[in-house]
């Protein structure tokens, strides 16, 4: 990263151009996946309340996502919560940085 008036710039060593991975969204249920993509455990009715809906809406939508295999449920009644599944070879952790010291 290279400091600029504007802000950071990040700029690649060795390759020719900087490239993100982000899973594409081309879904009826995007706004769902967004909000699990910070890949913390949410509720149905926390989803509900973060994107404006009922929370009947938030259970189909999560019901049609299990189904294909894009999020996966823990727990059983108000103890369930909806996670997407780690995306396979790759290690998120490693990306994740340790909690800063304030003070």
């Amino acid at each position: 990263m290279t400091a600029t008036r504007r802000g950071y710039a990040l700029v690649p060593r060795r390759a020719p151009e900087v490239v993100v991975l982000a899973r594409p969204v081309d879904d009826g249920h995007a706004a769902v996946l967004a909000c699990l993509a910070d890949g913390e455990a949410w509720s149905s009715s926390a989803l509900a309340l973060a994107l404006g809906t009922s929370q009947r809406s938030v259970q189909r939508a999560l019901g049609a996502l299990a189904a294909a295999g894009k999020v996966q449920a823990h727990g059983a009644g108000r103890a369930r919560r909806w996670i997407t599944p780690p995306v396979p070879g790759f290690a998120t952790s490693l990306l994740l940085l340790p909690p800063m010291a304030i003070g």
